[in-house]
């Protein structure tokens, strides 16, 4: 799986691929494909932190100036989301960038394993929103759109130096979502709008479901 997301990731064309982990295992069958690993501490809380470590390894000179956080699990991603991710952050303004997905399915809106981005449009392509909450329950109230958070971000170097420097929040320990520590803290994230939802990874039958579909791809 990790070596389908790795390959994902070279689709895309954004720029260098390496794969962070704790597990020698996960980093040798990455580097059997061809692709770089770089093997982290095992006492991390989060994908953020663990990237920042690899980057601070990998890049001590601060050559980077920005880094996508693609997580293992996502093997079906299509790789021109991936490379979607980084158009908020042409705004100078903005610090994180993610991506956001409209919810088509009426059950969808109400479970809690889907995440919602609670926004106001942004930008003139209409394609974009600037996030003020990230939510489990059904959000906003009322009429109109609710957008699924697809879990990965682009970070600048900065903002992701600042954001695992940072104590956990609030509302991040209620809610379980460790974005809202950036927005606490006053960071901007912009969700860019995507046409698909890809498929998470967390039972051997989403594991089943993830093999047919790259099958039909090929």
């Amino acid at each position: 799986m990790i070596a389908q997301v790795a390959a994902r990731a070279l689709e895309s064309k954004v720029g260098r691929v390496i794969v962070a982990t704790d597990s020698a295992d996960v980093a040798d069958a990455a580097r059997k494909e061809g692709v770089e690993a770089f093997v982290t501490r095992g006492n991390h809380q989060s994908g953020s932190d663990r990237i920042f470590e690899a980057l601070q390894a990998i890049d001590p000179k601060g050559e980077v100036d920005i880094v996508i956080n693609l997580q293992g699990d996502l093997p079906t991603i299509p790789p021109a989301d991936i490379s979607a991710v980084l158009r908020p952050l042409d705004n100078p303004e903005v610090d994180i960038a993610t991506l956001g997905v409209e919810i088509t399915d009426e059950e969808e809106k109400t479970n809690p394993n889907v995440v919602k981005i609670v926004g106001v449009p942004t930008g003139d392509s209409g394609s974009r929103l600037r996030a003020l909450y990230f939510t489990r329950a059904t959000a906003p109230w009322g009429d109109g759109p609710l957008y699924h958070h697809v879990g990965i971000y682009a970070y600048r170097r900065a903002a992701l130096e600042r954001f695992v420097s940072l104590p956990a929040g609030s509302l991040e320990t209620r809610e379980r979502l460790e974005q809202l520590r950036a927005l606490e803290a006053g960071m901007r994230i912009d969700a860019e709008i995507v046409q698909s939802v890809p498929l998470g990874v967390d039972t051997p039958a989403d594991l089943e479901k993830a093999r047919q579909m790259l099958a039909q791809k090929v």
